[in-house]
Formats: structure tokens, sequence, C-alpha cells
């Protein structure tokens, strides 16, 4: 471990990843977001002696060995805080190394503490420094985000290759540059007072929607437009995009907070899983404008995106010695202009209408002239007002075969002219009268990588030399040169402070660059900037809005007096009539579903009284009212009543004594006694013999429980003198045979018991506020007749009851079935119901797998057989319930799947080229041989006697041939491929001067320094210790059937660790390889290079189960 001093970081680094969690969703947000104060305390003062920048390096040995699914660093001191590196080395829940800067000690931090950091992680390259991986960031620590950094920091597959670099003798070393700042306060920033704007909301991973949508809204002519598409009162935002974007950019206009985005999300048919979806901004802006201008259709503002976005460009062919050209118009909403080997935006456009010459093998066939050499190009018929310009800062390597972000230097300027060089980029038969002078608007900002990222916006809305930055809610005054200079991309290198150490320069990417880029031409400027007031919007939407801000102002209102007003619920016999048996079946009553009483404290309680007369028209002296009281076994009961001197009193001091634990609520049961005539009486005078008792009947064979009354006893009275009572109350004879049960608790599990009819209530220990539970004798009930005879087994039931909306694995966004379940079923029984909902003998093929309450995904990994005791086991997901389960029907029992080891083996045809994927399932303790064997009797052999061997391929080279003796549990093809072939026959008996060396194919980069790539399907080959080069060739050609001319442009080379030595056809090439038993043979080998012109295939290495990326789709 070596921590070293460096510069500290001053250029600015957004928000990149997320904290780290068991679901990694692809935004810039925490599992929980809540408002958390930045205030500074004791434990934020910087110690005088401790750097406030330094480097710590963390070597970790045996990695690739490491059995663990996350593993922490020592712990280092930047700025008078510990830290520590935090690292999945098999991916947190994704196929990318995941890593994090973690604050060492924020589990014994005092509350409120937040610390600011600007830090690099890194991954070394061990054989070329210049390849290792470096990503930037800045991040204010506290205790909801306590470690932040990067969820995909780099593929797995390219980590755990051991000629890539990053793992040499199984060691990764990992380095971390800290740079400790002052604390950014950023809760008490106030956007509207400070800039006169406000943000938008960020819903999970929303950043790239709020930067697209601030910029519209700063086009007032679109906003305009927006305000005008026809909408009624009767519309709902969440089911009309033209009523919710009209409802955001009010908000956005005239509130003083930040705007949310849910209703427009919910218009355009999304979850909340695609919320926590990060997709692309240029996706989005065409879709959206696309359903706008459908929606904009027979109204008055039908043709606005044309007018504001469309231009139209010409494609040509003209050939040079005919007189013969083809040309077709088209339009476009916006352009996408390389941003990779282009300097600015003049090269870009000096690209897109680059001349094309078709000649040679490439001529082109015109109509009735047959070949001919011909120019193919682009020209600009015209561009419209807002020219949105997309920069290709993602592109596709087909090199590595995967996505990357372009994150070179790219300049814009504030001015852009397009009729620069006697318009060069325009068609002759553009309007010449047309200035194409174009000013610019907003600049939309990526920071972080293809992976994963944070997007905002730097905007001026008035064109003035003022810029704000957009960044969800926070919205910022900014100069030009943040809006512009720092936005081109490239690399800075900080200047050295402490040149005394020998440690490199701190110089690193910039990975927060423009992405998006909107220019207004300046002759359309007062028509675009418009003057967008009250009048452009509908009365109906003004009206709307006005009272949702009334509705919202109110309750602020109430918050802020919350201190001065007393909240009363009261709860009387229609409430517990209308709630038991269909809201609830404990207790006695929902108090969110009475009677709200808002009262200030300093009203005495009999004016309160008063209030309730005139509320439920009963009589003052008619009320009694009684205080509930929570129990130790959590039940909620009537305690006793108010005596009259406590309602003398403040409704505030009679709060204080009723519970002190929630001050702003008062809980009453209002009991008014009736007589005959169901009118209200005095109520009866209770002595402390009184006890009042609460019943409830239940119908075991209707399974029905309701409310039917209470009743004052005398604590020495039996069960027994009120049993006519009772029965008269239900509607039973006289003399019916009835049983009674206490219901003494719920949670955590029921309880029930019997009553004895011959004790005092006494002595059953009842009490004030005790509820019983009686029913007709069970005795005589058939189990055919009802599934619960008792009541104390109906409330066990309806306790434990779940019902689960099953899933089909393949399908897993759509319900299926649904079952009622109990909680306590075990794993047994609840496959036994899925297997019999979908008429299955075996219940054993049933495998499921729980659902995860943040992705709104399944889990990767399925539930084991017989893994979870209860079906409570298979719902929770950390401190949730789910009530999701999915499934699938196995081919197989699932206790025989587990016991067998599941090989994707792909067999290489010995004659015919073709590569066919076999599944392979043999017990755990088979061996390679047993896959041999199994192998060989699924697929066709070039003759009956010929011997197969498994080979390990990763990254189109070969690191092992299984031994057939080698057990097959600890063989993974996760990361690697499984490769079976034949073994050829001069393979078979080497003798003393043959030698079996490793030939694969290559490439050289040339964006990326001439860095080698290998591709295409490896393979041994036997040579001679005196064979040349020249006689080897031949055998290549013929072994791999390429045709003379392709061939002859091959180079062969011996390569070492990644470096080429070219061969002659005269060199011996035996002598170039070491002995025979080296490790890491396959770092030495015989390169082919030439280009690839092989259709790819695609390998899915280590896709986590059921992930995908999704396109952004708006529904409605």
């Amino acid at each position: 471990m070596t921590l070293l001093t460096t510069p500290p970081i001053d250029a600015e680094g957004e928000q990149m990843l997320v904290p780290h969690a068991d679901f990694a969703p692809e935004g810039p947000q925490p599992m929980e977001v809540a408002s958390t104060e930045a205030t500074t305390n004791a434990v934020d003062a910087q110690a005088i002696d401790e750097p406030p920048s330094a480097r710590f390096t963390w070597k970790i040995e045996n990695f690739s060995k490491m059995n663990v699914k996350k593993q922490y660093s020592e712990v280092f001191h930047v700025g008078g805080f510990k830290w520590r590196i935090l690292t999945f080395p098999k991916g947190n829940n994704v196929d990318h190394l995941s890593m994090y800067l973690d604050v060492a000690d924020s589990s014994a931090l005092p509350y409120g503490w937040s610390r600011y950091a600007q830090f690099s992680l890194s991954v070394i390259n061990q054989i070329h420094s210049k390849f290792t991986i470096r990503k930037d960031t800045q991040h204010q620590f506290n205790s909801r985000e306590s470690d932040w950094g990067f969820t995909s920091f780099m593929p797995l597959s390219e980590l755990y290759d051991p000629g890539r670099g990053y793992l040499v003798n199984d060691t990764c070393i990992i380095e971390a540059d800290v740079a400790v700042r002052k604390v950014v306060d950023y809760w008490s920033h106030d956007s509207k007072k400070e800039t006169g704007y406000v943000g938008l909301k960020n819903q999970g991973a929303t950043c790239y929607m709020n930067s697209l949508l601030q910029t519209l809204y700063h086009i007032p002519y679109f906003r305009k437009a927006v305000y005008h598409m026809p909408t009624t009162e009767n519309d709902n935002p969440s089911g009309s995009i033209p009523l919710a974007l009209q409802s955001l950019f009010y908000k956005l206009q005239y509130s003083d907070t930040s705007v949310a985005t849910k209703e427009l999300t919910k218009s355009f048919g999304w979850d909340t899983y695609d919320s926590f979806m990060q997709h692309d901004v240029q996706e989005l802006n065409r879709v959206l404008c696309e359903k706008l201008e459908d929606k904009m259709k027979g109204t008055v503002v039908e043709g606005t995106i044309q007018q504001l976005f469309e231009g139209h460009h010409m494609n040509y062919i003209e050939c040079i010695n005919v007189e013969y050209k083809s040309t077709r118009k088209e339009s476009f909403y916006d352009l996408q202009l390389d941003v990779k080997g282009c300097k600015d935006i003049y090269s870009s456009f000096d690209k897109y209408v680059e001349v094309e010459r078709l000649e040679g093998d490439n001529k082109y066939h015109a109509e009735q002239y047959g070949l001919q050499d011909a120019r193919k190009g682009v020209l600009f018929i015209d561009f419209p007002p807002v020219l949105q310009l997309q920069l290709k800062r993602f592109e596709y390597d087909f090199v590595r075969d995967t996505m990357v972000k372009i994150n070179d230097r790219y300049e814009f300027p504030l001015q852009l002219d397009l009729d620069r060089e006697n318009r060069k980029y325009l068609s002759p038969e553009a309007d010449s009268s047309v200035r194409n002078l174009y000013t610019l608007h907003s600049v939309l900002v990526h920071s972080g990588g293809v992976h994963g990222g944070h997007y905002y916006a730097y905007i001026r809305p008035t064109l003035s030399d003022q810029w704000f930055k957009f960044d969800d809610e926070r919205v910022t005054k900014e100069d030009m040169k943040r809006a512009l200079e720092e936005q081109y991309g490239g690399e800075e290198e900080l200047p050295q402070t402490n040149p005394g150490f020998n440690n490199s320069p701190f110089k690193f990417t910039k990975y927060s660059n423009a992405y998006m880029l909107v220019y207004i031409r300046e002759s359309d400027t007062d028509k675009i900037i418009c003057n967008v007031d009250e009048k452009d919007i509908a009365e109906h939407l003004r009206i709307r809005l006005k009272k949702e801000q009334e509705e919202k102002e109110q309750k602020r209102k109430e918050k802020a007096e919350a201190h001065l007003y007393t909240i009363i619920k009261v709860a009387q016999d229609e409430d517990l009539l209308h709630q038991i048996g269909k809201d609830i079946y404990f207790d006695l009553v929902d108090h969110d579903k009475v009677r709200q009483f808002r009262i200030q404290k300093q009203l005495t309680f009999n004016s309160f009284k008063e209030e309730v007369a005139k509320e439920f028209g009963i009589p003052v002296q008619f009320q009694r009212f009684w205080l509930w009281a929570k129990r130790q076994n959590h039940t909620y009961r009537p305690n006793r009543p108010l005596t009259p001197q406590e309602e003398t009193q403040s409704v505030g001091q009679l709060r204080e004594v009723s519970n002190k634990a929630n001050n702003a609520e008062l809980k009453l049961f209002l009991e008014v006694a009736v007589g005959l005539d169901m009118q209200p009486l005095p109520p009866p005078e209770k002595t402390k013999e009184d006890i009042i008792l609460f019943f409830k009947l239940y119908d075991p064979i209707k399974e029905e429980l309701r409310y039917v009354g209470r009743l004052f006893v005398k604590g020495n009275g039996k069960p027994m003198d009120i049993l006519k009572k009772l029965n008269e109350i239900a509607g039973f004879a006289p003399d019916e045979e009835i049983e009674l049960f206490e219901e003494i608790k719920y949670d955590p599990n029921v309880m029930c018991e019997h009553i004895d009819k011959k004790l005092s209530f006494r002595s059953s220990q009842l009490e004030d506020g005790d509820i019983i539970c009686f029913q007709k004798s069970p005795q005589g009930l058939s189990s055919e007749e009802c599934n619960y005879p008792t009541v104390s087994a109906f409330l066990i039931y309806v306790h434990n009851r779940q019902v689960v909306r099953f899933r089909s694995l393949e399908k897993p966004k759509e319900d299926e079935f649904c079952l009622e379940l109990s909680k306590q079923n075990n794993y047994d029984e609840v496959v036994e119901y899925v297997a019999r909902h979908l008429g299955l003998d075996d219940a054993s093929k049933i495998r499921l797998t729980s659902h995860n309450c943040y992705s709104q995904q399944p889990k990767p990994q399925p539930i084991k057989y017989r893994g979870a005791e209860r079906l409570t086991d298979m719902l929770i997901h950390y401190n949730q319930i789910s009530d999701i389960l999915y499934y699938e029907v196995l081919d197989i029992p699932l206790p025989e799947l587990q016991g067998l080891k599941t090989l994707k083996v792909a067999f290489h045809h010995a004659t015919k080229d073709e590569v066919v994927i076999h599944t392979i399932r043999l017990p755990k303790q088979s061996s390679v041989g047993d896959v041999i064997n199994d192998l060989k009797s699924k697929v066709e052999l070039s003759h009956p006697d010929a011997e197969l061997r498994l080979l390990e391929v990763f990254y189109h080279k070969i690191y092992k041939i299984f031994p057939l003796q080698e057990k097959i549990e600890n063989i993974n093809d996760q990361y690697w491929t499984l490769r079976a072939e034949e073994i050829p026959e001069e393979e078979k008996n080497l003798g003393p001067n043959d030698r079996l060396i490793h030939v694969y194919h290559f490439m050289k980069d040339t964006a990326q320094n001439q860095q080698i790539h290998n591709f295409g399907d490896p393979f041994f080959l036997n040579i001679n210790d005196n064979e040349t080069l020249g006689e080897i060739k031949m055998r290549i050609q013929k072994k791999l059937h390429v045709p003379d001319e392709e061939f002859s442009k091959w180079k062969f080379a011996f390569l070492s660790l990644g470096r080429p030595e070219y061969l002659q056809d005269s060199d011996i090439v035996s002598s170039r390889f070491q002995r025979r038993d080296v490790y890491g043979a396959w770092e030495q080998y015989l390169g082919l290079e030439h280009s690839d012109n092989t259709p790819k295939r695609s390998y899915a290495a280590n896709q986590n189960r059921h992930t995908f990326e999704k396109p952004v789709r708006i529904y409605n």
C-alpha cells in the first residue's frame, strides 16, 4: 500500500454513477432519495497535517480466486477524513467491475455530516501504462450516500483477460486519487431566487429527459405552441401528453420550486422501471417531437414542429463522363455530426458534404449509360430556424465489438456561419436571400461513460451573455467559458504543486462534454424568442393549475401552523360498523378513515364538543368521549372516558395527557347511547365495576366477520348473563348455542382464545375496550361446509393470506395469474399450488424467482429447491414485501437440475464451417471425459474413431486444454467460451522435433496507438523444429481455405505479450518460441495479421439474467 500526495483537482467532473446498492439503475440516484441537511460540524473540520489530496494504491493478490461479493481496501486518510475503496470483483449485478469510494467511518459520524470530494479511480495496466483505465467524478458524501462511484467501471471480460495487462500474476492494482473540497450546500440553494428559473426533479434516471425538456421549454415559440394545443378541463394529465406538457411548462414558468415530471412520464405510458432506465436524449427528442407533431394535426398549431426544426438536404450522384445526375430530397429534424477525426463543427460539416468518388470496382450504374465513374455527396437545400446538432459521442467499435464514448476535444462556436466559403454546404437551388448565421442557444452535456452517466444543460434563454446551468432541481448562473470551452472535451493536466514527489502528473480525460447543441438562426430570433404570458394559456389550464398551487400553498401554510393546532380523530359506532369485515378485521377502527377535526390547541374541549354537536347532530349532553391507548401487545383500544375536569382543559393540554408520542393528534371514541326509538340518551353512569366490551359476530359458512355493537357488563358478572342479549343482537334464536372468543392480539401472530362462559369477566381478565368475537357453536360443521369453523382459525387465515401475482420468467412485465396463498405456506405447498394451476403433474419442475422491488425486475438468481422456508421469505426484498413471483417450467425436476452442472459447449466441426452450441448437463462430480463422451452422442464426427478435446477460449485466445480427468464442478463458462473440437491426426503423436504452437488472427487498431486486437477462431498448429514460415503458410492457407489473392495480403508475425515481430518466409518459426511447458503460453503465438471480414457472431458473455437495454417508447 502506498499513499502519495497529489495536486488538487480543480476541474469540474460531474456526478456520474450510483452509490452501490443491490440494484443498479443507470442514473445518478441513490437507493432512496431524501432531503439531507448538508451542515458543517466538527467532523467536517479538516486536520491541518492531513493533505487535502492524495493517491492511494491498493494491490489485490489472487484476484480471480476471490470468492466474495464485495471487498474493502485498507482505510486511508485524506483531508482529515477516513476513506476506503469498495470493489465488487465479479460486478454489482452487472457484467462489469464495480468500484466506489467509501466513507470508512460513516456509521460512527454524527447526524447531518457531509463531505465533498473530487476523485478518480483507476485499474492499472501493468503491461502498457497508457492503457490504464481511469474514471473521474465528484460527490457530496452524506449518511444516505456514503459511497459513490462506478457500477460499470470496466467489462469483466477485459479485466480477466490475462493478455490485456490488468491482471498480472493474478494481481490487480487499483488507485484512488482523492481531493477533499469545501462542502457545497446543495440543499439551501434557491434556484428561483438566484436565477429566476426552477429545475426539474429527477425520478430515478430521468436527467437525460430533464435536460431536453428544459431546452425545449426555453424555446418560447415551441412553448407557446404547446400552450395552444387544444385540451379540456375533463382531460387527465396522466393520460394526455399535451395537457401534461402544458402543465409542466406552466409550472416551470410560474412555480417557485422545482417541478415534478411524473405526470408527463405517466402520460408517456411509462412505469417506475422506465424512469430508472437511462435512455438517449436524441432518441427521446425524436420520439417526443413525432408524438407532438401527430397530436398537433388538425389544430391551430399544426406544422409547428416542422416550422421550427425541419430542414432539407439533397443526396446526389453525378456522372463524370456523361450527362447524368440523380438527386433525392430528404428532410431532417436534427443532424448527426461526426466527432471522431473532427476538430470542430466546421470540420464535421466539411465531412458531411465531402464528395465520394465512385470508380474502379465501385462504379455507379447509370440507367442508360451502364457503369460510370461518378461523384456522390450531400448538399443542403435549407436549414431550419432552430438547428439541433447531435454530436456522435457514442460509436460502435467494430474491433472491440462494443459501444465506446468519444471524449476527444471538439470545439463549437458561439456564432455558427453556415454560409461560409461561398455557401459550400448549400446546393445551387438553395434560397440565397436567407442568411444562415446561427447563434448558440443550448449545450446539452453528458458526463460519464458508455454504460451510464449524468445529463445536464447550459442554456441562455434570451440569448444574452448570461448562461444558466440546468442540472435537475438545481439552476445556477454560469459564465460563457463554463458553457462552451469546458464542454469541448479532451484531456486536462493539473499543475504540479508537489514537485518534490516523484509521482506522475494528475492528467485526466474530461468525461463531461457536449453531446447536443441547439442553434437559433439570427434572422429568426425575434420570432423564436417571443413573449409568452398568461393569455397564451387556456383558461381551464390556468384555473386547474392555480387551484393546484393554492392547495399546495394551503398545505404549506398548514404545515407551518401545525404547531398551533391539534388534529382530533373521532371514531363512532358507525365507523366500526362500516370498516370491520371490509377494510379491517383486527382491532376496531382505521383512524385515518374517520372524521378529523383541525382544532386550535388553546380551544377548550367543551368548545370542541359544540363543534361535534354541529357536525354530527348529537347534543353536547349526550356525548361521552373515550381516550384510546396503545397496549403493550400493539393493539389499540378505548381505555377510559374523559373526566368532567379534563373536558374543561384546552385541547392542547388534553392531547399531552393522552399520548406524548405524537404531538399533533388526539384520538377519541365517541360513545352515544340510544333508546328504543334510536334517539340519543344521556350516557349511562360508569362505575369501576362497569366494563365496556365490543362485539364482533363470525359466520363460518359465509366466512364473514362484522361488528354488532358494544355492551357494558359488570366485572363480577359472567358471559352466561349476556348470551340472550348477544343472540338478540345477532338475530339468533334466544337459546342458540354460541361460543365466545377474546381477540387478544394479531402482531406478529394471531391470538384469539376461547372464553369460559362460566367464569366472571374479571376472572377472564377482561377490561375496558376488549373485543369479544362470538359465533354459533361449530360442532357438527363439516369441512365441506366451511374451511374455517372457528373465528380463531378464520383470523389466522386472514392474517396470513397473501394474493401473489405470478409472471412467466419469459414475460417478466406481464401478470399471468394470481393465487391466494398463505404467508405461512412452505416451499412445497407454494410450488404445488402453482403446478395445480398450470395443470402440471410434477410440482418439482416448477422453479421460482423472487422480485427485486427497486429495479422492478426478477432477481438474478432463482430460488433453490426448498431454498426458502415460507412464502414470506420468497416475497421479502430488504425491508419491502413484494406480491410478485416469477415461475418457469423446467424439463427435469429442480432437485435433479441442481445436482447437475450445466455447461454450454461450442462444437467446431472438423470439415464444415459451422459452430453449434450444445448444452451439456451432467452430475457435478463428472469429469471432462464424461462431457466429451456425452458430446460425441450429440454431434456429427468426421469419422467414428475421432477423438475430441475441450478448450477454454477467451477473447480469441486459447488458454487451456482441459485434462480428461478434471472435474467439471469448478469449470466456469460464464466468462470463458468452452470449445470442443476433433483432435487432428497430426497432433496425436508429436515427435521430439515437433511442437504445438498457438495461432491467432490479429489486427492493429489505428485509433488506439496501434494496439493489437485479436479476432476470429484461434487454433493449434503442429510445427517441426526446422520448418520455415513459407512452408507453414502453405499449410495454414490450406487449413483455412483462403483464396490466393486474399492470402497474399496477410502478414505473419511472432507475438509475445502483445508485441509483434514480423517474419520472413525463410525464418525458422520454432526458434522464436520458448520451452514447451511455459506458463502463459497463450501470450506467445504465431499471429496472422489481416482485416476482419467475417460476420460477427454474438456471444453474450455474462449477461445478467433478464436484463436488456430498452429503446425509448412513448406508448400513448
